[in-house]
């Protein structure tokens, strides 16, 4: 199973220049002046035919072969906000993309004007059992637009595969005082026992969040 990070911190423009080398800074200035070109002329006829795929969208793909693995999500955010993408480019990056594609989508969604509309896509990498997914799909456009109920089943997801809580935006504010999350994770640790298998520490963690009253600083994420 990869290791997933808590978090997936992205870089901004300046940040990028700053470690990239010429060619990679060369080759970004051209990607984002085409997703800025695309955002102007959104209602313009694609070159190539109305079926062409965007310029910049080719150069989504390939961020990682040009601008560094490591570089590839916060560069990938900065073309789908230059690019100001719309659900549907959204969901064909990530109905087509790979695993690191998708990942970039989700991470995103909450610096786009979406509203809930993407939610089909977040619920998509809760269904999955790519931890890399899921711990994308559980940031800050879940936090404010999964209902009750797909977000306790989030939680649920995440202590299943072994992702860490810490990867839940507002998990104490969204936890606090939710009886039915604290019955959810009760069973769920019933059956555990049940199972001969050990109850994970991120449990009793989030069971401790359930109680009513203000939380602890340090439980926000």
């Amino acid at each position: 199973m990869p290791m997933t990070p808590t978090t997936i911190p992205l870089l901004t423009r300046n940040e990028l220049d700053a470690q990239l080398g010429g060619a990679a800074r060369a080759w970004l200035d051209e990607a984002l002046a085409e997703a800025e070109h695309a955002a102007c002329h959104e209602d313009s006829e694609q070159p190539g035919g109305p079926y062409a795929v965007p310029s910049w969208e080719l150069r989504y793909a390939a961020a990682g072969r040009y601008c560094g693995l490591e570089h590839a999500d916060s560069v990938r955010a900065l073309l789908l906000i230059e690019a100001r993408a719309a659900l549907p480019t959204l969901t064909r990056l990530y109905e087509q993309g790979t695993a690191a594609e998708r990942r970039a989508v989700l991470i995103t969604l909450h610096r786009l004007d979406l509203g809930p509309t993407a939610l089909p896509l977040v619920e998509d990498a809760l269904r999955t059992n790519d931890t890399r997914l899921v711990a994308a799909a559980v940031g800050p456009y879940a936090a404010a637009h999964l209902d009750a109920h797909n977000w306790r089943h989030a939680i649920l997801k995440c202590l299943f595969t072994g992702v860490p809580v810490a990867a839940v935006d507002q998990l104490a504010r969204r936890s606090r005082g939710d009886a039915e999350l604290a019955r959810m994770l009760g069973d769920f640790a019933a059956e555990r026992i049940a199972a001969g298998r050990d109850v994970p520490a991120d449990l009793t963690r989030v069971l401790d969040l359930t109680t009513p009253g203000p939380a602890a600083p340090t439980e926000e994420s």
